[in-house]
């Protein structure tokens, strides 16, 4: 994983760290899939065992959430369109720190 955010800002690798942490805490000894832009999480290999995905940018972390839009999101923290997968960005470490972030992501371990 460390290869992987090599090439990203170094605030934002710190971010995506910190993120992939917050994410092994919700969820514990998932499988890990490192691709060349991000960084998958999940409780069997593939797609269909997929939970959440870290991705640095220049500017922030997004926090994927697989079959995102089908779970509550009363804080709306959650951003996109897709069908299946909403998406969350984060800027700074103090969004990793919301306890409506932690709900959702223990929301999305329940019911995947």
């Amino acid at each position: 994983m460390e290869r992987w955010l090599a090439a990203a800002e170094p605030a934002t690798a710190d971010l995506a760290r910190r993120a992939c942490a917050l994410v092994t805490d919700v969820l514990p000894d998932p499988v890990v899939t490192v691709d060349d832009d991000l960084v998958g999480f999940g409780t069997a290999p593939g797609y269909k065992g997929l939970h959440f995905t870290v991705a640095a940018y220049r500017a922030h972390v997004t926090l994927g959430i697989a079959r995102g839009a089908a779970l509550p999101d009363p804080a709306g923290l959650m951003e996109g369109k897709g069908k299946v997968h909403r998406h969350v960005k984060l800027r700074a470490v103090t969004d990793l720190e919301r306890p409506e972030l932690r709900a959702l992501m223990e929301s999305a371990v329940h019911a995947g």
